[in-house]
């Protein structure tokens, strides 16, 4: 791919914006369409995208396997850590009325914040896994 200039450098044009617009989407996702898992799947795809052009191996430089790994289960304790802590504070798994210390309009802010956290934390590392797998199949 090293006579691919042209791709190479809209690559790294946009790649930069795929991840912007994938915290736009985690981040607007509380008043609008979006959330955790399309913001995971868009910034996933920014990787392919970078994985693709540059290489499978440039790509495991930039976000390691051993990255990616460790991110799968720490989305799902993300998610999981927010409900526990509402037992914590006596009340039910994924009451968010609590978290913030008496104001229950903030506390569901703070929980739904957390809980798409997790869910784009564990989305976007579990196609990258994948995309991973599949991509080095063969290669030893």
């Amino acid at each position: 791919m090293r006579l691919d200039t042209i791709l190479r450098v809209c690559a790294k044009l946009f790649i930069p914006f795929i991840f912007v617009f994938g915290l736009y989407v985690q981040l607007h996702g509380d008043y609008g369409p979006g959330g955790g898992f399309q913001a995971g799947v868009i910034i996933a795809a920014g990787v392919f995208l970078y994985a693709i052009i540059y290489g499978l191996s440039a790509a495991q430089r930039a976000v390691p396997k051993g990255l990616v790994e460790f991110m799968v289960p720490m989305g799902v304790l993300i998610f999981a850590g927010t409900g526990i802590y509402s037992f914590v504070v006596d009340t039910n798994y994924l009451d968010y009325n609590n978290l913030a210390h008496g104001d229950a309009v903030e506390g569901q802010h703070w929980g739904i914040f957390l809980v798409e956290i997790g869910v784009l934390v564990t989305v976007a590392s579990t196609m990258i896994a994948i995309f991973y797998a599949f991509a080095g199949r063969g290669r030893q």
